[in-house]
C-alpha cells in the first residue's frame, strides 16, 4: 500500500521537485483542474476536490504513519486540494457566463499566487490547522488556504469587472 500512498501523496512524485516542492506541485495542478473542469465542469471539480482531499488524506496518513516529521516537503496532494479550491470560482464563473474558463484569464495567476502566499504565510487559522501534527492537519491547512485564497480571487474578479473593465 505504501506505493500507492506515495504516487498520492507526491502527486506521482512532482513532490520530489526542487526547489519548493510546494509551489511546484500546486503549479501541477493548474492543468489538471483543467483538464477536469474542461471534461466534467463544476460538478466534475467539485467531486475532484473531494476525491482528492480523501485520498490525499488517506495517503498522508500512510506516509507520515511513525515519521517525527508530520508534514515532509515531498507530500504535495494537499496543495492540489488548496489549489483546486482556489481555482473553483474560475470554473464557477466561466460556467455562469457560458464562457471557457480559460477567458478568465486574470483569474488565473490571481488563483495561483493567492493560494501560493496562503499557503506560505499561514495566517491565523491556516496555521493552527498546520500546527494539529497530523495527516488531517497537513491537509486542512492547505484547504482553508485554498477558501481564502478563492475569496481573493472572486473580491479580484469584483474589483477588475467593476472598475477595470
Amino acid at each position: 500500500m505504501k506505493p500507492i500512498a506515495e504516487l498520492i501523496a507526491t502527486l506521482a512524485r512532482v513532490g520530489y521537485m526542487t526547489p519548493a516542492p510546494g509551489t511546484w506541485g500546486s503549479a501541477a495542478a493548474v492543468p489538471l483542474f483543467w483538464a477536469l473542469d474542461l471534461a466534467l465542469g463544476v460538478p466534475g471539480v467539485i467531486i475532484g476536490i473531494v476525491v482528492a482531499f480523501v485520498a490525499g488524506l488517506w495517503a498522508t496518513g500512510v506516509m507520515t504513519k511513525g515519521a517525527e516529521n508530520h508534514d515532509p516537503s515531498e507530500i504535495v496532494i494537499d496543495e492540489l486540494v488548496g489549489q483546486w479550491i482556489a481555482l473553483l470560482p474560475v470554473a464557477i464563473g466561466s460556467a455562469m457566463a457560458g464562457a471557457p474558463s480559460t477567458a478568465l484569464w486574470p483569474a488565473w495567476p490571481t488563483a495561483f499566487l493567492a493560494f501560493r502566499l496562503f499557503d506560505i504565510w499561514k495566517p491565523w487559522i491556516i496555521g493552527k490547522a498546520d500546527r494539529r501534527g497530523d495527516a488531517l492537519g497537513v491537509m486542512l491547512d492547505d484547504v482553508i488556504a485554498g477558501v481564502f485564497a478563492a475569496i481573493v480571487v472572486v473580491a479580484f474578479a469584483g474589483v477588475y469587472h467593476g472598475i477595470i473593465m
